[in-house]
């Protein structure tokens, strides 16, 4: 399906679903619950819209490609343009939570299309390249287009990607680190071609929206019964930082 034939509502729905029931898209409201979940027999608990923004050529799309299918994308591949999703299911504790991630290009002629997918979008992982200064610069200009278009408590990540490429390197991590927590949004640096930490960024967002989406069905506001800085600290501590190695392609 292309990205393009799917437009921002600009209202966000937590797709909180009981057991063995595969979300679908808002329908009418004559329609019976029966009939919505006949249609595949797949099944989710939660659906949540991801997006992924940053400059091109950050590694958005080598990042989604090295999650959803254990892959990277070496040598040259088609630049984004427009926007693209794809899904991923994966296990949160007993649930079956389905990511719709969403591809975003990141040159400017290209923002007016992606800002209208801003609006409903459940989290947004922003990139930057530890190798390309100006990706990192413009950090603040998109936390400045996400504080305009997205909802206020969208769940934000900032990723430093191609940690694995050593020498090339002009973004440290401690600034990275000192950016994010000016923002107070979670950070680490990610590897789409070793696979470092890719994995853990989206289960540590997929976790924050489970905890939200319960928050909200049982009725409460307190979003404190899970905490994605504390994860992303507990599992980081839990591995040695080996994010140097000399070749650069992801």
């Amino acid at each position: 399906m292309n990205g393009k034939e799917v437009a921002g509502s600009g209202e966000r729905d937590w797709a909180l679903l009981q057991p063995h029931h595969r979300h679908t898209q808002r329908q009418s409201s004559d329609e019976s619950s029966a009939s919505r979940h006949q249609a595949t027999p797949d099944h989710c608990d939660l659906q949540c819209k991801v997006i992924l923004l940053g400059d091109s050529g950050v590694g958005k799309t080598c990042l989604l490609t090295r999650f959803r299918d254990g892959k990277f994308l070496s040598g040259n591949y088609i630049t984004t343009v427009g926007i693209d999703f794809r899904n991923k299911m994966i296990l949160v504790d007993d649930s079956q939570v389905k990511l719709q991630i969403w591809d975003t290009a990141g040159q400017e002629r290209f923002r007016s299309v992606t800002h209208a997918y801003y609006r409903d979008a459940h989290a947004l992982l922003l990139l930057y390249d530890v190798t390309k200064k100006q990706s990192f610069d413009n950090i603040r200009a998109w936390l400045g287009e996400i504080r305009e278009y997205a909802q206020d408590d969208v769940v934000i990540m900032l990723l430093g990607n191609k940690c694995d490429c050593g020498s090339d390197r002009v973004v440290r991590k401690e600034d990275g680190q000192r950016l994010a927590s000016e923002y107070k949004v979670p950070f680490m640096e990610t590897s789409a071609k070793t696979g470092l930490n890719v994995e853990l960024a989206f289960h540590a967002v997929a976790r924050e929206l489970k905890a939200r989406a319960k928050s909200q069905q049982d009725g409460h506001s307190d979003e404190g019964s899970f905490n994605v800085h504390d994860y992303l600290r507990q599992h980081q501590a839990q591995k040695s930082d080996n994010c140097f190695a000399t070749n650069c392609l992801s």
